[in-house]
């Protein structure tokens, strides 16, 4: 995740945390999903089939997570993704987010 993305949804409000901060680079994604989830954070992830099929295998295992938010890498300007992330925000409340995923696309 970008710094001026993070600067931009904190300067909005939003409680904004980076696997750099938590000390999660380098860290298997579903290390990073499960990390999330016991923070109660939703994730925000490029790898859209990866962590797509890592939603998948989760359900399947009956593992919960707190919810994903998938966005395909250079796809979006800085803009589209801060405007996309905090229309979802005000749109769906945190709680209903768990084993959700969200497309930034459907937000934008």
């Amino acid at each position: 995740m970008g710094r001026a993305f993070v600067q931009a949804l904190r300067a909005r409000g939003v409680d904004v945390r980076t696997a750099y901060e938590d000390g999660m680079i380098g860290r298997a994604d579903a290390d990073q999903l499960r990390w999330a989830t016991a923070q109660q954070r939703v994730l925000y992830a490029f790898n859209v089939a990866h962590f797509y099929h890592l939603h998948a295998a989760f359900l399947t295992q009956g593992e919960k997570h707190a919810g994903l938010i998938l966005v395909q890498q250079q796809r979006y300007s800085l803009g589209d993704q801060i405007r996309g992330v905090l229309q979802l925000i005000a749109a769906v409340p945190a709680e209903d987010m768990e084993n959700r995923v969200e497309f930034l696309s459907a937000w934008k």
